[in-house]
């Protein structure tokens, strides 16, 4: 592959150079650069390696381009730029076979030809099962789902996980709002409870409900349970619904109440104690060492239980068990993960909300406590949705019954739109949803853009086909001698290293870029250069570079779970 090319090469001038540290090597990215006259890749790694190898950045980056193996074949050139940034420039004659060779890849190009094997969890979504997936969980699960395909697209066994939590008392409430609506349906008096759920779903689980059974549970003392069960069930089921529709997949629904019925948080507890990394104390401000700073006045009798999560990097060491022995939500976070790790895989990847963002240090910390890799947990938090109708914000409160859910976001703009404009920023940024952008069907919705680029060129060679004309085969030779053939078969190349960083560094937002980029240069070549003229041999030498763009654009959408359609409503203005 093209990046692996890149990639080894750099490794191996770094090593020649003197500038590769195995224990800690510096961090490869290539980038394309602005100005494209600057050459078709770019990397400042001598700037980053510069310091451990004790050079000056341009020096070292002097060395990295005199050490890089040449392939006269892939490289015209490798220049030294400004303050010591490496720009690379592809050959001519690489370009010119680069068409047949992505025809011959098809799906797989963009792919990593070399396995790397470590197996990756992402776990991603994990609502809590009391309502709708609004769009917040959209986001989420247009991102976890990318990415899982992005690192299986890379080497990597990955899969999605979706962990419900089902043991708190939120899923309580969610059955004693259903127990009150179905009361209120039957005409019997039951009171609402405080904080209750009071979105219209919750009439609509209550309407679900077996009558005979509900109203028998309805007259039980005990009968809370069975409404919060069959409540939890309809809701999982209703989110697994969406979901699938929305085309996230997860190998794994895990509950926490599992956890807990198989002894799971209990043995991360003992674990943690037979490694020293337990103390019960009766003080609830602990420093990082573990001691005591003196009691307060009303401090319980009972301790409390306590991680050493301090000893990890953690600003002070975290209650796992309260004084009344029920345990926090950190201990049964420490047993997932434990768990995950039991399960083979080697690394995990959680995708969490902005609230949660001061979770990550002390289970990060007390996983390194229980002797888990300290790379084991990686976390991404994905940034708020701010939905906006005519320039105006939405309202959103799922207590309240306010919100626009996932279900309702596909069948207003679709699930390809919809995923689109999600993975359009980085995770860590908060984003504007336009909803009326995303209804329309024109260029400036840039899912409708890449998709009806997709779309131009099945047009084209539907037209190419009527006239008897099909695309060069792979072994005609044919000069791309136009700019706009050269610029789009450049464009074509940086594919597989897109891929690569977008899941290096976990940014599929990277894989939308460039697609748009992409079909940009697709219809320029499109306006500069007719595709199917008199000129047999130069339409089939177009039609071939058309194709090669047709294959990146869809393996590009595959990545983002967004369709590439064969025609579109434009099409009637296609011309060929």
């Amino acid at each position: 592959m093209i990046w692996t090319q890149l990639t080894e090469g750099l490794i191996s001038a770094l090593r020649e150079a003197g500038a590769w540290n195995d224990a800690a090597p510096p961090r490869i990215e290539l980038a394309i650069p602005r100005e494209r006259s600057h050459g078709d890749w770019t990397t400042n790694v001598a700037l980053l390696a510069a310091k451990e190898a004790g050079e000056k950045p341009r020096a070292l980056a002097e060395k990295l381009a005199a050490a890089f193996p040449r392939d006269a074949a892939l490289f015209e050139s490798v220049e030294v730029a400004g303050p010591g940034f490496l720009n690379f420039r592809y050959a001519p004659e690489f370009l010119d076979r680069l068409p047949s060779r992505i025809l011959s890849e098809g799906e797989n190009f963009g792919n990593s030809d070399a396995a790397q094997g470590l197996a990756i969890q992402v776990e991603y979504v994990s609502a809590n099962p009391t309502g709708p997936l609004n769009v917040v969980n959209a986001r989420a699960a247009a991102v976890g789902a990318a990415l899982v395909r992005l690192l299986r697209a890379t080497g990597h066994r990955a899969e999605g996980e979706f962990y419900v939590n089902d043991a708190g008392n939120q899923v309580d409430l969610l059955g004693a709002s259903v127990a009150a609506r179905f009361a209120e349906r039957i005409g019997t008096e039951r009171a609402f409870p405080d904080h209750g759920y009071l979105g219209s779903y919750v009439a609509d689980l209550a309407a679900q409900l077996p009558e005979v059974e509900a109203r028998r549970a309805l007259a039980d003392a005990d009968g809370a349970r069975w409404f919060r069960e069959r409540s939890l069930e309809k809701m999982l089921a209703w989110q697994r619904s969406d979901l699938s529709d929305y085309g996230a997949e997860f190998a794994n629904w895990v509950r926490e109440s599992t956890l807990h019925g198989a002894g799971d948080v209990e043995k991360a507890l003992a674990s943690l104690e037979a490694r020293g990394m337990i103390y019960r104390a009766i003080d609830p401000e602990i420093d990082c060492s573990g001691a005591p700073r003196g009691p307060e006045p009303d401090a319980p009798r009972d301790p409390a239980t306590y991680v050493r999560s301090g000893r990890f990097g953690d600003d002070k060491d975290r209650v796992v068990v309260k004084s009344n022995g029920v345990p926090t939500y950190l201990l049964p976070d420490i047993a997932y993960h434990r768990n995950k790790r039991a399960r083979g895989f080697r690394h995990t990847i959680d995708l969490w909300g902005p609230d949660h963002h001061g979770h990550i240090l002390p289970l990060k910390a007390s996983l390194a406590a229980l002797g888990l890799e300290p790379d084991f947990l990686e976390v991404l938090i994905v940034q708020q949705v701010n939905l906006l109708a005519g320039g105006q914000p939405v309202k959103m409160s799922k207590r309240a019954g306010e919100f626009i859910s996932l279900r309702d976001l596909m069948n207003d703009v679709g699930s390809d739109c919809a995923k689109f404009f999600f993975l359009l920023r980085s995770t860590s940024a908060h984003l504007d949803f336009d909803l009326d952008l995303a209804r329309s069907r024109n260029d400036e919705n840039p899912a409708y853009y890449v998709q009806y680029a997709h779309a131009r060129i099945a047009s084209v060679m539907r037209f190419a086909a009527g006239r008897g004309l099909a695309p060069l085969d792979a072994a005609a030779e044919a000069a791309l001698d136009h700019p706009a053939e050269a610029a789009l078969a450049r464009q074509l190349a940086a594919f597989p290293e897109v891929v690569r960083g977008a899941a290096t560094a976990r940014e599929p937002h990277r894989i939308p870029a460039y697609l748009m980029e992409t079909a940009a240069e697709l219809h320029r070549f499109y306006h500069a250069c007719r595709v199917v003229s008199e000129d047999a041999p130069r339409s089939r030498a177009r039609l071939r570079l058309a194709a090669a763009a047709a294959v990146a654009l869809r393996n590009g959408l595959s990545l983002m779970g967004v369709s590439a359609p064969e025609r579109m409503e434009r099409e009637a203005e296609v011309e060929a």
